[in-house]
């Protein structure tokens, strides 16, 4: 887990009006009430991702503007900063609202032990396009140190399955070349469950295993290419046992669709360094979380995995050091570990989703 997240220090940033240097492990378990800011932690790799890919401009239009990022706004606070550290690298840098929504991207810094240990600086480029992509793609020196931490960035992945309506991307075909990655929505969980049938048969068969423990009517999936014109795509249909007749994808229950999803997330064979879910546990079964949240553990041997979750079950999977309790207190979002030492006369006799439930884990509902 060399690229797996460290540390990360968040100022300014939506609900988040200071996160210094917090410490993440293998495995993180978020919960917290509805409005805590979850998601807005989540939100910040979501802007992370669109800085290292070039659509900084995108995120921050397609939320509502510079104005809506910062902490209670401009008024209250000046700018944003973010910093992550990773093993022996790191990169920080800075939002400055401008004119209207507008902003500027600045104050960029990479830190390598490399030569001489410590943070590089690298300023504003003014033109909001970032100067350590710029670096790491080009053929100076300086590219050796900077293009790990972009690879390191861009290896972090969002995953969000939430929608899946008829009009959901993972209910859809999509071309078959699209399967070297699983996507954040997993538009493209029929090419992807493909190549991996064809590549790697043990793994398909340990997704589909634990797929038939939620949805025991599934005997297999189909994932026959067809042609659309000029276009070869494959869809996620599947057949049932006792049954010749192929199902398409409009069949699937939503909470069975997203369990899928999940379990080709949490068993792939090449996982990404960092693997963040918002709330999985939405329309599964009891059933479902507990066996989402044995997923999880596992995945978390193989890579760092972050959740977050309101769901008491799923919580009753996890150990006490494992779980981050997100509040909000004075309007803006606090985190903190939980410590097993806290709890362990309560937990002689309740589990971990109980205390969350009866509030003895402080993180419910407040009012301000």
């Amino acid at each position: 887990m060399a690229d797996s997240l460290d540390k990360l220090t968040i100022r300014g940033f939506k609900s988040i009006r200071t996160l210094e240097d917090f410490e993440l492990k293998s495995l993180n378990v978020f919960v917290g009430a509805n409005g805590a800011g979850k998601s807005n932690l989540i939100a910040c790799f979501r802007l992370l991702q669109a800085l290292i890919e070039d659509r900084l401009a995108d995120f921050v239009r397609e939320s509502g503007g510079i104005s809506d990022l910062l902490y209670n706004g401009r008024k209250a606070t000046r700018q944003m900063e973010f910093a992550t550290r990773f093993a022996e690298r790191g990169y920080r840098f800075t939002l400055k609202p401008g004119p209207g929504e507008g902003f500027a991207l600045a104050d960029e810094a990479c830190y390598d032990d490399g030569g001489t240990p410590g943070w590089r600086e690298l300023g504003s480029s003014g033109d909001n396009a970032s100067l350590l992509v710029k670096e790491a793609k080009g053929s100076s020196r300086a590219s050796a140190y900077s293009a790990p931490v972009v690879n390191a960035i861009r290896s972090w992945k969002v995953y969000h399955f939430h929608d899946t309506s008829s009009t959901a991307p993972m209910r859809h075909a999509e071309i078959i070349e699209d399967n070297k990655a699983l996507r954040f929505d997993a538009a493209n969980i029929g090419p992807y469950l493909f190549r991996i049938r064809n590549t790697d048969r043990a793994c398909y068969d340990e997704i589909l295993n634990a797929c038939q423990l939620v949805a025991p009517f599934l005997d297999d999936f189909l994932l026959d290419p067809q042609q659309f014109g000029p276009k070869t795509k494959v869809a996620l249909s599947w057949k049932a046992k006792a049954s010749d007749y192929p199902m398409q994808p409009y069949h699937l229950s939503d909470g069975s669709i997203r369990f899928i999803c999940l379990a080709t997330a949490l068993l792939q064979p090449c996982p990404p360094s960092t693997m963040i879910i918002d709330e999985p546990e939405l329309g599964l079964h009891p059933e479902a979380i507990r066996l989402l949240g044995e997923l999880i553990q596992d995945a978390a041997k193989r890579t760092q995995v972050i959740v977050a979750t309101q769901s008491p079950l799923l919580l009753d999977q996890f150990a006490t050091e494992d779980v981050v309790v997100v509040k909000r207190r004075d309007g803006q979002s606090t985190f903190a570990r939980l410590q097993r030492t806290d709890y362990t006369e309560w937990l002689e006799s309740y589990s971990l989703g109980e205390l969350w439930v009866k509030n003895v884990i402080h993180g419910g509902t407040t009012h301000e």
